[in-house]
Parts: C-alpha cells; structure tokens; sequence
C-alpha cells in the first residue's frame, strides 16, 4: 500500500523577471528519505524555500501535511529546515544555538528538547564551545540538532553532508535514516548522486528548473546506465585505434578528427578496459582517455531528452 504524501508539489513554478528558477514541477513526497539532485543551479535551493513557505509561488501549490505552506504558521512548527548557507552566531555555543531554536518554536520543557537532539547529532561533548571555533562539519552537525529540536515531522535538509569528513558523513546518514525508520519524511537534497543514494529510496532528479526524472532510485538508476558516454582518446594512430575499436560490442560508434578519437559507448567501464587492449593489440601509443560528458548536467540533460516525468 503506498504512503499518503506529506508533501504534495503541483505545478509548481518561480520566477525571477526573466529567470525561471522553478518550472512546471510535480511529486509527491512520502515519509522517509527522499533525494533531490541535481547540478549547482538546478533550482533545489529555490525548491526548498518554496516548500518551507519561505518563498511564493509564481505558479502553482505546495502542500504539507494536508495543508498550504505559505503564511502558515501552524505548519512551520511540523517542519524542520536546514539551509545550505550557513547561518549561526559564531559567538553563541553549539547549545546556545539550539536552544535559541527551541525558544522560537516554543517547545515544551525546552532544556530536555535540547539534549535530546544534540544527542542525536553526537554533539554533546562540543555543546559548551563557541560555533565559532567549530569546524565545518561540526555546524552542520549542530545545525541539523538546531532543526530537530522541536521534534518536525518532516524535513528539509539542503546540502547537509557539506564539508563533514568521512566519518561525520556516515554518522550524519545514520541519523537521517534513524529519523526516517520514525516515521518522519526527509527531503535532502545534493548535487553529488552517489551520495544520495546511500541514504535515499526515492529522488527527484533535477535541472534548469525542471523535473528530469521522479521516483524509485533504483529505475531511475537503470535509465542512467542506458545512457551513453563520449569518450575523447588522443593517440598517435588515431585511424588506426578507430579501425580496432569499431568492432568492439560495448562501441556504438567512433569518429576521428584530426588525433583524436571519439568513441560513444553504453559501457564506460567495458570501453575504458578495451582501449589500452586494443592500443597494444595494435602497436598504437595513448597519450589521453578521457569521459566528456560523465558531468550532472550531461546526466540530467539526457533523462530530460528521453523523457521528463515519473519513473516507474
């Protein structure tokens, strides 16, 4: 049986005089994680803020928890918002910060609310220290209990594994799907698709504004990889390479300009094991092998070509 949406997005749009920022944008989401990707300047951030009701629609609704975010205070008190640019007061220690939080949501027995959440973020023993002195990881850390402290049921987390180490971003992930096991919906966004995948089921894909692709990750993941890459070789025999690799299965085509190679392959890996085979098979010396469109843009550019929609 599928989850009622807590969020419900609905033709969604945002302008900026000339600039669509936002565009045309449908998807529901349900509790747990859900990732939003997408290349810097896709429009996540700007999706955030219409979500959190800190920005107005141009077009379109937003809808949380059943009711419309926009001049909604009730519902700001469910939600849970971490924005990607940092905002703390460097003075203020880690505790300080979250319990200022705690003040301005009203939270009942405030001091035991603030426990509870820097404990979650394994904060407890930099609380007293000044956020100033923090390292980058260690505010995201505390920005995330600064988020939490009054209990939301659902989140918003923009870029939050920014600058944490290895370590921190294995806990970070740990407490996001802690949160989400409770039932709660988290939306995390990131323009690092790998990363959302260990803590996400669900995506939305994005880019220039639009919905490139919506839904379970892993067909969505499965429309990636049919994807083909250009791959750029430069060598000393340029035909030569050509003449050898055109009979490859993974090549759908090659093309040569000047010395260069230029190779289209639905198997980046496979192509990038046979090239040096076949250099040597054929006395040719490689002097580059290089993807040129392996990039997020290049990624979303080709789901939004095949088809902008829901994945299934």
């Amino acid at each position: 049986m599928t989850a009622e949406p807590t969020i419900h997005v609905e033709r969604l749009s945002r302008w900026f005089g000339p600039v669509v920022a936002v565009n045309d944008i449908s998807f529901d989401v349900t509790p747990g994680v859900t990732g939003l990707v997408g290349p810097n300047g896709a429009g996540k951030t700007t999706l955030l803020r219409l979500l959190s009701g800190r920005a107005r629609p141009s077009e379109g609704s937003v809808t949380v928890l059943g009711e419309p975010v926009r001049n909604n205070p009730a519902i700001y008190n469910r939600l849970g918002v971490m924005t990607e640019h940092e905002q703390i007061y460097p003075y203020l220690t880690g505790r300080q910060f979250v319990e200022l939080a705690a003040a301005l949501t009203g939270v009942s027995d405030a001091a035991a609310a603030v426990d509870r959440a820097i404990d979650r973020t394994g904060m407890a023993d930099a609380q007293h220290r000044a956020m100033g002195g923090y390292s980058r990881g260690m505010r995201q850390r505390m920005r995330l209990a600064h988020a939490l402290v009054h209990d939301p049921e659902v989140l918003l987390l923009d870029e939050p594994l920014s600058g944490t180490d290895p370590r921190q971003r294995l806990e970070f992930i740990q407490v996001i799907g802690e949160l989400a096991a409770q039932g709660r919906s988290i939306l995390v966004s990131s323009h690092i698709l790998e990363e959302v995948e260990t803590m996400a089921d669900r995506i939305v894909l994005m880019v220039s504004g639009k919905l490139a692709a919506s839904g379970d990750y892993r067909a969505i993941r499965r429309r990636l990889n049919q994807r083909p890459y250009l791959v750029r070789v430069d060598c000393d025999q340029p035909r030569v390479l050509a003449a050898g690799l055109v009979n490859e299965p993974m090549v759908q085509s090659v093309t040569v300009e000047g010395d260069t190679v230029r190779v289209l392959s639905l198997d980046v890996g496979a192509l990038q094991r046979a090239i040096p085979v076949v250099a040597q098979a054929h006395s040719v010396r490689l002097s580059r092998v290089e993807p040129l469109d392996d990039s997020l843009e290049s990624v979303f550019s080709y789901l939004v070509g095949r088809s902008a929609g829901t994945a299934s």
